[in-house]
């Protein structure tokens, strides 16, 4: 009985936690003018944003943000954030399931 529980218990500590998805967060709409709010580019040239990897997108909005990424409309839409929008944006982006294009 003592194994069953070990084993129950250890079972139970080790499967995933499963988190609730992000909030959509309060600066997303700039964003979503040429991501898409589900991080699905609206217009040409501008890249998907679903489903790619959080450390990423962070690591992205603050090189934009602090000018290492060269990208004029980059730089001022990211410009004005904080260390916590940049989090809850690449959290929320990150979160999205890409999708197919229609055909």
């Amino acid at each position: 009985m003592r194994f069953l529980l070990t084993a129950a218990l250890a079972l139970a500590l080790s499967a995933p936690v499963l988190a609730a998805p992000p909030v959509k967060p309060a600066r997303l709409g700039l964003c979503a003018a040429c991501h898409g709010e589900d991080g699905m580019a609206r217009i040409p040239g501008a890249p998907n944003l679903a489903g790619q990897k959080l450390d990423y997108l962070r690591e992205a909005l603050r090189q934009y943000r602090d000018g290492r990424r060269d990208i004029p409309v980059m730089r001022a839409a990211t410009g004005p954030l904080t260390e916590a929008e940049v989090d809850q944006l690449a959290q929320w982006f990150a979160a999205q399931t890409p999708t197919r294009a229609a055909p």
